[in-house]
């Protein structure tokens, strides 16, 4: 069957369909011995295709991973100051040629939950902006907001001349030395989004801790540590994702 490069790709697991895009932007991917183009169709089962002069094999066995990231672990999956990345927490039999990516990004000093695959359709899926996946957030800051900031949070600010979807936000409780915990849900994932927010309302954040992508919770899992999801949380991803489209 024929179908997009791209999409091929993320079906391999070689990359997701945006690391295959870059892949094949820089000439590294050839089709039946010719360097491929963006949005170039191909059939897996007649073209010969490779990836930095290799051929691609069969479908692999696809993996999901939730890790529990600590803070200072970056969810790349290199990186070129040398930081140990969410892939360096898998053991080395699992990572090694498996394709695995994490899925979306949580910056270095924030914790919690990270989805780690090698299925580059569903990350395709629960990354893609029009499928607005919620991620729920323990958001600590400096500061007591009031109930006119967090209108304002719920509403949406302009952030770099463009509007903030709405989201979801509540205050939990106050903490100890002029801090508060909220919780803080986003259908969207623009860089650094809750810090730059919250600091553009005067609550600088203190500490931000992912607990929850769309079906999926972190609960108790310990920090640092891993787990495979079961099939039906899989499943439950994917009819979440569908159901945003």
């Amino acid at each position: 069957m024929t179908e997009r490069l791209q999409k091929l790709l993320a079906k391999r697991g070689i990359a997701s369909r945006r690391q295959s895009e870059r892949l094949i932007s820089d000439g590294r991917v050839t089709v039946n011995g010719k360097v491929a183009e963006i949005g170039q169709q191909a059939d897996a089962s007649v073209d010969c295709i490779c990836v930095d002069g290799v051929e691609i094999g069969e479908p692999p066995r696809f993996v999901y991973f939730l890790l529990h990231k600590p803070r200072g672990v970056v969810s790349t999956c290199s990186d070129p100051r040398g930081r140990r990345t969410g892939l360096d927490l898998l053991e080395t039999s699992l990572r090694k040629g498996a394709g695995i990516h994490p899925v979306g990004r949580l910056d270095a000093d924030s914790t919690g939950a990270l989805l780690l695959t090698n299925d580059g359709d569903l990350t395709y899926q629960l990354t893609h902006p029009r499928h607005g996946m919620p991620k729920v957030y323990q958001v600590t800051v400096l500061g007591v907001p009031t109930k006119d900031t967090l209108r304002r949070w719920r509403r949406g600010i302009l952030l770099d001349d463009r509007q903030t979807l709405p989201a979801e936000v509540r205050l939990i409780r106050l903490l100890p030395n002029k801090k508060a915990l909220l919780s803080v849900t986003l259908t969207e994932g623009r860089n650094r989004q809750i810090r730059r927010v919250a600091e553009s309302l005067g609550h600088p954040v203190t500490a931000l801790h992912r607990i929850q992508i769309g079906s999926l919770a972190l609960e108790n899992l310990p920090r640092g540590r891993y787990r495979l999801l079961t099939a039906t949380e899989v499943t439950q991803l994917r009819h979440s994702a569908a159901q945003r489209l």
